[in-house]
């Protein structure tokens, strides 16, 4: 093989058969240089060789400057071997939280990104279905890094008549034709926008609620607020680009491309007025971490290496060599514990 398994396991995601497909740290041996290998066991596409080929077709054909790239692939007997770009700016909410100074300018220019990446996609008849925040990664450490989108798992390419009504995503993303068990389209995605938005300017979700029946509900109705004192300093241009993209009737709903038009993304509406304080606060507050469960961030993983004081760094090559390339060295969880979620009760203003 091309590649040195530098580390085992460091995510996982469970299909309905139990059976999961696994992403190890790894180096390219000709150039040293990381990747993220994606381990997915060919019991566990039994019966779905379909999706599979289907999310590799997806990965092939995406080439964008924000998007993760698939590198390569390869196969043994028992697994199949996505080799994907390895960004290693850490995620999104993290990046946020330590920044000291974070605007309306700082998010709009992030959505700005996404909403050019998911444009691009929607363009190639791709949509993404799975937008959320854990799937924004940075490229790099740098203070200008540019924002990456990541994990096509759910992906699918529309067909020219194929309809698009399979209940998935995350549910507090998930747009509301989706739960209403509609045929659904490209619109899902720019709902999903919507709400990252909504996060980026306040660091709440916009539905929230303990029991999925009620969190559907809300969400069905389309029914959120921008509460005081969270949104007092907010421009009413973010509020109104927010109420374009979160609109229940999908045929209403802002495209990519009428939503780049919007001037709080393409002009200058967007305030320069420091949130961080208040955005951090609930960042920390409603989204805790899940550190290790997020597939193509490098950083975590290698700052926890060297606090093992592990013979791996990004420097050099690895002195770990797992008996089995799927199941070297398992990190463990860390969680960190969550406060009770407090998403203010105050004044609202409404936007149905």
């Amino acid at each position: 093989t091309h590649y040195l398994w530098i580390l085992g396991t460091w995510t996982h995601s469970h299909n309905s058969k139990g059976a999961f497909s696994e992403v190890v740290l790894a180096e390219e041996k000709r150039t040293q240089r990381l990747v993220a290998i994606k381990c997915i066991p060919k019991k566990a596409l039994e019966g779905k060789e379909n999706n599979i080929e289907n999310e590799i077709a997806v990965l092939h054909r995406i080439k964008h400057p924000n998007i993760v790239t698939l590198e390569d692939i390869f196969e043994s007997t028992s697994h199949l071997y996505l080799v994907m770009q390895l960004v290693s700016g850490g995620e999104l909410f993290d990046r946020i939280v330590e920044k000291g100074f974070y605007t309306e300018r700082d998010a709009s220019q992030l959505i700005h990104q996404i909403l050019d990446a998911v444009k691009y996609l929607h363009d190639m008849g791709i949509v993404h279905r799975d937008l959320k925040p854990e799937n924004l990664l940075y490229y790099s450490m740098d203070e200008d890094s540019k924002i990456m989108i990541s994990d096509f798992g759910l992906s699918k390419i529309e067909g020219a008549d194929s309809v698009m009504s399979t209940a998935c995503g995350t549910p507090g993303y998930v747009a509301p034709e989706v739960l209403a068990q509609k045929p659904y389209s490209k619109a899902v995605d720019c709902w999903s926008i919507g709400v990252i938005s909504y996060i980026l300017l306040c660091g709440y979700p916009p539905f929230y609620d303990e029991n999925d029946a009620k969190l559907f509900e809300q969400i069905l109705k389309a029914e959120y607020e921008f509460d005081s004192p969270y949104w007092d300093d907010i421009s009413d241009s973010a509020k109104d680009f927010i109420c374009h993209l979160m609109e229940k009737d999908p045929l209403k709903r802002y495209t990519c491309e009428l939503a780049l038009e919007h001037p709080w993304i393409s002009g200058d509406t967007a305030l320069d007025k420091n949130i961080h304080e208040s955005v951090s606060a609930q960042i920390k507050k409603n989204f805790a971490k899940s550190k290790w469960k997020q597939a193509f961030n490098a950083t975590a993983v290698v700052r926890h290496m060297r606090r093992l004081q592990l013979g791996t760094s990004l420097e050099g090559p690895s002195q770990i060599t797992p008996t089995s390339p799927c199941h070297g060295l398992l990190l463990p969880e860390e969680e960190e514990e969550g406060e009770e979620d407090d998403l203010g009760n105050g004044e609202e203003e409404s936007c149905k």
